[in-house]
């Protein structure tokens, strides 16, 4: 067959150096770490979910740019093909190789953590100090089949489109069923059941994560931060106080800003005439409006249609529960848009949007959402648009001029003609202020334009953004989720309890070295009682004779149906039910739980999450990596190697981590085994029991 690539098996000595590769590569997929590998980003067991006998994309020494010469769209145009390609053919084995580095080296893994942070890469990177250069010549895409030694090396400018054929045909010539190697043609109706995320989770506990682009509505005092990584738009006013978010998990849905999804939001401008915020929903390839006053998030682009007709779609419409879905892009289609990035208002109807590298910009209409022009590299887009985009930029020139050299911003690169390319989208002018955004520091910054000071800028009302997606504790110990792969850290309690309502107070205990960034509120804590307790927290319900099971309420309805008599009418008084909001003495906080509990076993599932800041101390380089350890406050899961890798990206994208806010997960599990009613002296009576447990837990 013929990609247009080819095996490069000249001779006996090509041949054996592919045979080596392969055994090789295969060899790694036991075990993390061997003495000449190492695995990285092993996003939800990513190798041991490999289907071994499949079709496997690798993307060679392209991960890391150790060549100068080599251009910013060069460097990261490879990843999104080879992203784009994962989102084609999910069943596809797709992982990076980087060869010749040392598998102990901080240095190589900080990079490519913050490669794959950056680029927001969800499959594994493999490093081996294996140098296979004579085989690949380079940075490259090997495709192979995981039950034979057919292996093809592909040249990393071949196109999309030659790369997909090339998938296909070995598909074809390996006689795999269509449920191995399935196109799902850039479907965005179909939610996966798992949204794969980078696996550091340590970075993913900080307030901000790789918060990539901002913008502001002047008038009304607001800023729109793209918390990217976390999948959200947080709405700020001008004091840090945070009014709003938009976005409350990872992937594709429209509707109320608290049950919207979004995937990577980036770049976004604030129409003042419309009240709306339109932005990039980058890696969904897609354009959302957001209507302030509504609290409304709408799809722009990809076109959206009714897939039904029927009368159940009607009913929906009109209770205004109707789905939208995206329009697919056609098969190869060359100017559907791809990782969009940037995004700029041209003219009264049309948005300009192009890509992180500048390499390719589409004009997109407001009003249909249809392209209507697509260009191609940074001459031509320059040519017609450079006042346009030159403009975005006239603001940084003073800011770098009072920005010390070691605290650079990481993605401030500059592009052919463009001079920090990087900060398009992520500065503009708010009163005073210069607000702009530092990815890689996690932060969001304010430069007064009188004083010439820079400082970070200093968030307040937390409770508004509540508990995030990924702290929630899954019911089941062993679930089928996409979060299944998780290590979660939870606090178990045992007790025995009586009938009746049973109040349970926690007590927590503020890590060493912290304070409370805000106060704890209800927003911030999740609860679910399950089995035989129901829960009483916020309900307003305080009888305490609440039956739980089903068949209990059935025999007692049998019971006063057997021994009906006149009743007379009891004066009930309203027992109060403590609201279950956080209290905070000196170095703990407290919150409250009710349930009611019947016989049986029940269960009582928290997860709460507490939003800390370090205490202040002294200032030097080796007490601001202990700081950084207490920040990122690593999982079990995590090697000592990635602990160190992390811990040194976030020194050294970011100095100063006394202001940084982040997050201290709480899950408890508590069980309840609830004996039989006291005795009573008739069958209709109930005597019931209150309880109280108090739990004291420490997060040290």
């Amino acid at each position: 067959m013929d990609f247009g690539c080819s095996m490069t098996s000249e001779g006996q000595h090509a041949l054996v150096s592919h045979e080596e590769v392969l055994a090789f590569i295969k060899s790694t997929f036991g075990e993390l770490q061997g003495p000449n590998h190492c695995w990285l980003n092993n996003v939800d067991g990513g190798i041991k979910s490999f289907n071994q006998h499949g079709i496997f994309l690798v993307l060679v020494n392209a991960t890391l740019d150790y060549s100068t010469s080599r251009s910013h769209h060069e460097c990261i145009f490879p990843i999104e093909r080879v992203k784009l390609l994962q989102q084609r053919y999910p069943k596809l084995n797709v992982f990076a190789l980087q060869y010749g580095s040392s598998v102990n080296s901080i240095a190589t893994h900080t990079e490519l953590i913050q490669t794959i942070m950056e680029e927001y890469i969800t499959y594994p990177v493999l490093i081996s100090e294996k140098n296979f250069a004579m085989m690949t010549n380079g940075a490259c895409y090997l495709l192979f089949e995981g039950s034979t030694n057919r292996l093809f090396h592909l040249k990393l400018d071949e196109e999309l489109g030659t790369l997909a054929k090339a998938i296909e045909e070995l598909s074809v010539l390996q006689k795999e069923s269509a449920a191995t190697i399935q196109s799902s043609n850039f479907d965005r109706t179909r939610q996966l059941e798992v949204i794969k995320e980078p696996h550091f989770c340590s970075f993913r506990n900080l307030l901000l994560y790789y918060p990539g682009c901002l913008s502001v509505d002047e008038d009304g005092n607001r800023i729109f931060i793209s918390d990217s990584n976390h999948h959200r738009i947080i709405i700020a006013d001008g004091d840090g106080k945070i009014l709003d978010c938009i976005g409350s998990y990872p992937g594709f849905e429209d509707g109320e800003f608290g049950s919207a999804k979004l995937l990577r939001p980036a770049g976004s401008f604030y129409c003042t005439a419309e009240n709306c915020l339109y932005f990039v929903d980058s890696e969904n390839h897609a354009i959302r409006r957001a209507d302030m006053e509504k609290r409304m998030l709408e799809t722009v682009y990809p076109v959206c249609v009714q897939k039904n007709t029927g009368i159940w779609s009607w009913i929906l419409d009109k209770l205004g529960l109707a789905r939208e879905i995206a329009q697919k892009p056609k098969e190869y289609e060359p100017d559907f848009v791809a990782f969009p990035w940037h995004l700029m208002k041209i003219g009264e109807d049309d948005l300009l949007i192009t890509n992180r590298s500048f390499e390719t910009s589409w004009i997109i209409s407001v009003a249909t959402g249809e392209i209507k022009k697509v260009l191609r590299g940074i001459p031509n887009i320059m040519e017609i648009w450079e006042h346009t985009i030159m403009e975005k930029l006239s603001l940084p020139k003073e800011i770098y001029e009072n920005w010390s050299p070691e605290e650079g911003l990481q993605h401030s690169f500059s592009l052919e003609g463009i001079p920090h390319a990087g900060l398009v989208s992520s500065i503009a002018n708010l009163q005073n202020y210069t607000i702009f955004s530092d990815a890689a520091g996690q932060r969001v910054l304010k430069f007064h334009r009188e004083s010439q000071c820079i400082s970070c800028f200093q968030f307040s009302n937390l409770g508004v953004l509540g508990l995030p997606y990924w702290l929630v504790c899954p019911l089941e110990r062993v679930c089928s989720s996409g979060y299944s792969g998780r290590s979660w850290s939870e606090h178990l309690h045992s007790f025995n309890v009586l009938p009746g309502r049973c109040n349970i107070q926690v007590y927590v205990d503020i890590p060493l070295g912290t304070e409370l960034a805000t106060p704890m509120e209800e927003s911030c804590i999740w609860r679910q009682a399950r089995g035989s307790a129901v829960e009483l927290s916020g309900s307003g319900d305080g009888i305490s004779t609440e039956k739980v099971g089903v068949a209990q309420q059935w025999f007692d309805e049998l019971d006063n149906l057997a021994f009906s008599k006149p009743e007379l009418e009891a004066d009930i008084q309203d027992e109060e039910v403590p609201p279950g909001r956080g209290f905070q003495d000196k170095d703990k906080v407290h919150f409250d739980c009710a349930v009611s509990i019947s016989p049986g076993t029940g269960e009582v599932v928290v997860s709460a999450v507490l939003y800390l800041k370090v205490k202040k101390t002294q200032d030097n380089g080796e007490e601001q990596k202990n700081i950084a350890e207490r920040i990122l406050d690593y999982q079990k899961h995590e090697d000592r190697i990635s602990e160190n890798a992390c811990t040194e990206l976030l020194f050294k994208t970011c100095r100063d981590m006394q202001y940084m806010i982040f997050m201290k997960p709480l899950h408890l599990r508590i069980r309840l085994e609830c004996g039989d009613h006291p005795a009573a002296e008739t069958n209709k009576e109930t005597i019931t029991t209150d309880s109280m447990i108090n739990i004291n837990i420490s997060l040290d």
